[in-house]
C-alpha cells in the first residue's frame, strides 16, 4: 500500500512539474542552431531548442540529430524520462533478461518502469527495438496523461484500432493537426524527429500547429545494413587528383554549391585551365561508390556513367561535404527526373527555398499532391519538387522511350549556353554532357564521354544517317581517337557544344575540320 501512495504521489509531482514546464519553456526565445544536420530557422530546431532548456534533448557540440532515423524504445524512454526531470537515483532496478544492473541506460530504464510508463515484454525491455507510430502514441499520450474525444480524421485510423484514444487524445489537444485525407500510417516506423515534436508540443503549448501540417508519409524508403554514397550538392565537379582546385573554384568545392557564381567568375585562360584536370560531374541524388579518401577528399565513382576500365563508374574525386552516406534504399520509390532548366526544391511550407537543382537531376518520390512530389533528399529528408518542373515515373525502365525529334528539341533549349569543360549539368555543359543529360532525362543512359559513346548504340553508316544519331569526330582525319561528338539534327547539321571558349550551337558537320575528322555515327534510339 505504501508503494502504491509512492507511485500515486508521483504521479501527481510529475502533473504538477509538466505544468512548471510549461512555464519555463514558453520563455525561451534563442532558436540557435544545436544540431548540425537540422536547420536553425526549422520547426523542428524550434522543438529541439525547448527540449534543450529541459535537459529532455542533450546537445553535443558538432553531433547530429538524425531525425529521419526510426526511434528506439530506450530513446523514447530517454526522452521522455529526462524531459520530466526525473531523479534517475530513486528507482528501484527492475529485472530484465536482457539490460544488466549496471548497464549505463539502467537508471533511465527503471525510472520509466517505476513510473509504469514503459515495461518489459517476456521479461526483457527490448531497448532497442524499433517502434511503430502505433505504438510510440501509445506511450507518449498516457505517460503525459493526455485525453480528449475527438472524431479521428486519418483515413487509416479506425474507432477499434488500438491506437485510436492516443491519436484522438494528440488531435484533440492539437498535438498533430492532420491535412485532409491525411493517413497516419500507423505501421510505420515512428521517426526520432517526429516523436520529439509531439513532446514538445506536450510541454509547450505555443509550439501546437495552429493549420493543418503537411502529411507523414508510407515511406517507400528503406532501411539497409549496407550504406550508400550519395551526391549531397547540386552539382559536383570531380577532378582527377585531390586539391587541384583554386581559390576562384571555391564556389564549386564548398557546400551548398553556387555555380553560376563560378562559372560567371571564370575568365576564358581559367575555363581552359579546367581541361585535362576536371572530368565529369555529378548531380544532386546520385548514387556513387566511395572508392578512397585523403583529408578532405574523396575518390568517388558515378554509377550511372559508364567507363570500360571500372565497374563501379566513373571515378574522380570530390570534396568529402559534397557525399553523404546513408543507409536508405530507394529501389521501391518512383522517381521524378527534373525536366525543367533548373528548379527549387521547397521545404514543406511550399515556399522556403532549400536548393536549386539541375535538368536531369533524379530524386525518389515518396507521395504526390496536386502540385507537387514529395521527394527524399540525400542528406535533409523530404523535400517538395513542383510537378511542373518534373516528370515522374514508377521506375527508371518505365520511362517512354524519346523520339528523334523530342531528343533534338530538348536538346535546342540550350543553344548558346557555354561550354564547359566536364559539364553534365544545365550550369554548362561540354559536347558529350549535353547529350548524356539529354538522353538521361528520356530514359537511355549512354556513356558520359564521346569516345565511350562512339563504341556504344549501333553504328551507321554516313549515307544513312537520321535526325537524333550520334556524330564523331576523331583526330588523324578521323581514324584517331575519338575527341568531339554532336546531334545530328538533318540536312548535315548538327548541334554541338565546341570547346571552352564557344557555346551550344548548330553548325554544319560537312565543313572544314568537322569534315576532315568525322569517323562515324551511332545511333541510341
Amino acid at each position: 500500500m505504501e508503494r502504491r501512495n509512492m507511485n500515486m504521489i508521483r504521479k501527481v509531482l510529475i502533473q504538477f512539474g509538466v505544468i512548471c514546464l510549461l512555464v519555463a519553456a514558453a520563455a525561451n526565445t534563442g532558436y540557435a542552431q544545436i544540431f548540425t544536420d537540422v536547420k536553425s530557422d526549422s520547426k523542428l530546431n524550434e522543438e529541439l531548442t525547448v527540449l534543450n532548456n529541459l535537459g529532455g534533448v542533450i546537445q553535443s557540440p558538432n553531433d547530429t540529430f538524425r531525425a529521419d532515423d526510426p526511434i528506439t524504445r530506450y530513446e523514447v524512454a530517454e526522452f521522455i524520462v529526462r524531459t520530466l526531470q526525473i531523479d534517475l537515483e530513486m528507482s528501484a532496478i527492475p529485472t530484465y533478461l536482457d539490460i544488466p544492473a549496471e548497464d549505463p541506460r539502467m537508471p533511465v530504464i527503471a525510472a520509466i518502469t517505476e513510473l509504469g510508463m514503459m515495461t518489459g515484454y517476456e521479461g526483457k525491455f527490448n531497448p532497442d527495438a524499433k517502434l511503430t507510430r502505433a505504438q510510440a502514441v501509445k506511450i507518449l499520450a498516457p505517460a503525459f496523461q493526455l485525453s480528449g474525444q475527438t472524431a479521428i480524421p486519418y483515413t487509416d485510423i479506425t474507432k477499434n484500432h488500438s491506437a485510436a484514444p492516443a491519436i484522438a487524445a494528440l488531435v484533440a489537444n492539437k498535438i498533430v493537426f492532420p491535412a485532409k485525407n491525411e493517413k497516419f500510417n500507423p505501421s510505420d516506423m515512428m521517426t526520432r524527429g517526429n516523436f520529439v515534436s509531439y513532446l514538445a508540443r506536450i510541454v509547450e503549448p505555443s509550439l501546437r500547429p495552429t493549420e493543418p501540417e503537411q502529411p507523414v508519409f508510407q515511406s517507400c524508403v528503406k532501411e539497409k545494413a549496407k550504406k550508400r554514397y550519395v551526391v549531397d550538392v547540386a552539382v559536383t565537379n570531380l577532378w582527377n587528383k585531390p586539391n587541384q582546385a583554386r581559390a576562384v573554384d571555391y564556389p564549386s568545392t564548398k557546400n551548398p554549391v553556387e555555380m553560376q557564381k563560378w562559372i560567371s567568375s571564370l575568365s576564358l585562360s581559367q575555363k581552359k585551365w579546367l581541361v585535362g584536370r576536371t572530368d565529369t560531374q555529378a548531380l544532386y541524388g546520385d548514387e556513387v561508390t566511395l572508392l578512397e579518401t585523403k583529408g578532405k577528399w574523396q575518390r568517388i565513382a558515378a554509377k550511372d556513367q559508364y567507363v570500360p576500365y571500372l565497374k563501379a563508374g566513373y571515378p574522380g574525386w570530390v570534396p568529402q561535404s559534397h557525399v553523404v552516406a546513408t543507409n536508405k534504399n530507394y529501389d521501391d520509390c518512383a522517381i521524378a527526373i527534373v525536366t525543367a532548366d533548373k528548379t527549387n526544391l521547397l521545404e514543406k511550407d511550399a515556399k522556403t527555398k532549400y536548393l536549386q537543382i539541375s535538368y536531369a537531376t533524379i530524386l525518389p518520390v515518396i507521395d504526390e499532391t496536386a502540385k507537387y512530389y514529395y521527394v527524399e533528399t540525400p542528406g535533409d529528408g523530404v523535400k517538395l519538387l513542383k510537378k511542373s518542373a518534373a516528370k515522374s515515373h514508377t521506375s527508371y525502365s518505365e520511362v517512354p522511350k524519346p523520339t528523334a525529334t523530342t531528343i533534338i528539341n530538348e536538346a535546342k533549349r540550350y543553344l548558346d549556353l557555354p561550354y564547359l569543360w566536364a559539364g553534365t549539368s544545365s550550369w554548362g555543359y561540354d559536347c558529350s554532357g549535353i547529350l548524356y543529360a539529354v538522353f538521361r532525362t528520356h530514359g537511355i543512359m549512354i556513356p558520359r564521354d564521346s569516345f565511350y559513346q562512339a563504341t556504344g548504340g549501333k553504328a551507321i553508316a554516313k549515307k544513312n544517317l537520321k535526325a537524333g544519331d550520334l556524330v564523331f569526330f576523331a583526330y588523324n582525319g578521323g581514324k584517331g581517337k575519338v575527341y568531339h561528338v554532336g546531334l545530328y539534327i538533318g540536312d548535315g547539321k548538327m548541334l554541338h557544344a565546341p570547346h571552352y571558349a564557344s557555346k551550344v550551337k548548330i553548325e554544319s558537320m560537312n565543313n572544314g575540320v568537322y569534315k576532315k575528322n568525322y569517323s562515324g555515327a551511332r545511333r541510341y534510339l
